[in-house]
């Protein structure tokens, strides 16, 4: 018998009309031609800082067997230099190519500054993906009932290549391709306003992009209920929360279905629903130093409380291949002020720029969004929040990792300066090798419920 979802989304395919399509079939068939298969320009620009994107790089020197073990990661480019450094005494320089709060961050800390290398776009993806995207470019929509909205017709690849509204570019976010799964063990820190670093949890996490098991259909996607990003952590320190367990089953269609979060707390043995993990509800995961909508960009989400608008495309200064992080301790990473300016590595690429704002009647502490969002990850690489009074307050700062045996440029580090505070940190220190964002065989979507926490739990 098919669920309920299931039957709603066959009669809504069977209603949507051609004219529904996202983008044309003349206009899809510019993937893999002027556009890469993505949906990036893969001209050079202008002066050619930008180069063309001419598919995966080659591979031949790659310690393939190391990466896949999940031995410490490569960085193919620890041989090179920065072309330039921009800092607050020079920013003015660079104007068009900073946002306003990598401006506002290089003002606040004035020994902090911007190591600019050549610019590499190494992000691909298997040819499985590429067929994916090149089919959702002209089937997928979006479906919207009242606040809430989320994706028919796409699968297996970006639902919208070619996008023509805000909504569009950040789902296209949400979806990106970053591998199907992997493991890690992480870490976040906060900092007090004195520099004191303060761990506020590290364990084990297992991520999986469930829109990304090759091969499945639309139909069983929606008797899934539209399952996306999934994660399982469970936390070994700081010692009070050791033996803490969390696990998340996030949706591509808010309509349809809901996020779902449960957690295993030691001190009750129990596990529970944490319907709160969301939106500007401070992340205990961080001791709640964050938002979490604001970890890693913001992925976490759908149009519920903002509108989101194009503002444009241009060229941007943002960090890239960042896999020198992967020999760095806490002190190679973290100042006490600041990150270390030379544990970043930053390059120029063309960015799509999105604006959220809060809609009629809704409520967060962040009353307006600015995303800059890379062209050819569709990755978040900063975001910056003002508060009601149209001040400035928070701006994220994205990490990204090329990982070569995925094939990806995956974000999944960041740091967020709070300008009338102090700063935090995620994901930002791998030094211990075994889990430095193992690729893993995809597990059955059962390994991401709440049972298995009751079923993994040490404590």
């Amino acid at each position: 018998m098919f669920k309920p979802a299931f039957l709603t989304t066959c009669l809504l395919m069977m209603a949507i009309p051609a004219a529904q399509a996202a983008v044309s079939p003349e206009e899809a068939a510019r993937l893999g031609k002027d556009l890469t298969p993505l949906g990036a320009e893969r001209a050079a620009n202008a002066d050619g800082s930008i180069p063309e994107w001419n598919g995966c790089p080659d591979l031949k020197k790659v310690p393939m067997a190391q990466l896949q073990s999940g031995d410490r990661r490569w960085d193919p480019y620890a041989a090179e230099k920065p072309l330039y450094r921009v800092s607050a005494a020079n920013m003015a320089q660079y104007d068009a190519l900073l946002s306003e709060g990598v401006k506002a961050v290089l003002t606040q800390y004035p020994d902090l500054y911007l190591d600019v290398y050549p610019t590499h776009r190494n992000h691909c993806a298997p040819q499985w993906v590429y067929d994916g995207t090149k089919a959702n470019a002209t089937r997928a929509t979006l479906e919207v009932k009242g606040n809430n909205d989320g994706l028919l017709g796409a699968i297996n690849g970006i639902p919208f290549p070619i996008p023509n509204t805000g909504s569009e570019v950040r789902w296209n976010t949400n979806l990106r391709w970053r591998g199907q799964s992997f493991e890690s063990k992480t870490r976040q820190y906060s900092f007090t306003t004195n520099g004191e670093r303060v761990l506020g949890s590290q364990g084990f996490q297992l991520d999986q992009m469930e829109g990304y098991r090759q091969g499945i259909s639309l139909e069983d996607h929606a008797k899934q209920g539209y399952l996306s990003w999934m994660f399982l952590q469970f936390t070994d320190a700081p010692s009070f929360r050791a033996g803490e367990g969390l696990v998340s089953r996030d949706t591509d269609n808010y309509v349809q279905s809901d996020r779902k979060v449960s957690q295993y707390l030691v001190g009750q043995r129990r596990v529970r629903r944490s319907p709160n993990a969301g939106w500007d509800t401070p992340d205990f995961v961080n001791s709640g130093a964050n938002f979490f909508d604001e970890v890693f960009g913001s992925p976490y989400t759908g149009d519920e409380r903002y509108e989101y608008t194009i503002v444009g495309k241009q060229e941007a200064l943002i960090p890239y291949s960042n896999n020198k992080i992967f020999s760095l301790d806490e002190d190679g990473v973290f100042d006490k002020e600041h990150h270390k300016p030379d544990a970043l590595r930053w390059e120029k690429h063309r960015v799509w720029v999105v604006e959220a704002t809060l809609k009629p009647g809704q409520r967060h502490a962040v009353n307006k969004r600015k995303f800059y969002i890379d062209e050819d990850t569709w990755g978040t690489a900063l975001m910056d929040g003002w508060d009601p009074s149209g001040k400035l307050w928070r701006v994220s700062i994205n990490v990204p990792f090329y990982l070569p045996d995925v094939p990806a440029q995956v974000y999944y580090g960041d740091v967020l300066y709070v300008l009338d505070a102090s700063w935090s940190a995620r994901n930002m220190v791998y030094h211990d090798t075994g889990y430095q964002l193992k690729s893993v065989e995809m597990k059955p979507e059962s390994d991401f419920s709440p049972s298995a926490l009751l079923v993994r739990g040490v404590r």
